[in-house]
């Protein structure tokens, strides 16, 4: 069964084709823990995006391995694309932006994003 996910306002929409995820992955690196986010990780072709690239904004910071998109509307960040730790290109999820999505039965593995 896919996850569809969206920003606030509705201008960013995704279906993710995958059945919805048991764990996800909490961040204490300085965007991670300022947004709250909850992550699943994924590959690009998993991954079908609804919107045109030109409502979308893209931040990057420190080693710029992440691109995070947000909303130029609402501001909110549904997804992020980028390089994993092997060089292999992925699809980050923000689980909080999903429908659907029991976020309080996610399995939540903590990474300590500010040490690296």
């Amino acid at each position: 069964m896919p996850v569809t996910g969206s920003c606030h306002c509705g201008a960013i929409k995704y279906t993710l084709a995958e059945d919805p995820p048991q764990g996800a992955m909490a961040c204490n690196c300085s965007i991670c823990r300022r947004k709250g986010y909850l992550l699943h990780f994924t590959t690009p072709d998993k991954f079908i995006l609804h919107t045109s690239r030109g409502e979308i904004t893209t931040y990057t910071f420190k080693s710029h391995n992440i691109r995070h998109q947000f909303c130029k509307t609402c501001g909110c960040a549904p997804f992020g694309e980028g390089t994993g730790p092997g060089g292999q290109a992925v699809t980050v999820i923000n689980l909080r932006c999903a429908d659907g999505v029991d976020l309080d039965a996610l399995k939540v593995q903590h990474v300590d994003g500010a040490s690296r």
